[in-house]
């Protein structure tokens, strides 16, 4: 996977400077997560249907559907 173009911040990242969060980036067919304090490393890549799963199960409140 080359590296994403855009990195979308959580909208959850709380107050100050904001860099305690993760980020998410689109690639085709992936979607890649990284930690924002620590973006030059390697990101997390998930399909997408595997990310919508994990992300409704967390808003569903259900917690990590593993």
């Amino acid at each position: 996977m080359t590296a994403p173009d855009s990195w979308k911040k959580s909208s959850y990242s709380g107050g100050g400077d904001g860099n305690a969060c993760v980020e998410v980036a689109t690639r085709h067919p992936r979607i890649a997560v990284r930690d924002s304090k620590h973006p030059s490393r390697t990101p997390l890549t998930f399909s997408a249907p595997a990310f919508a799963v994990f992300v409704g199960a967390l808003k569903d409140g259900e917690g990590c559907p593993v």
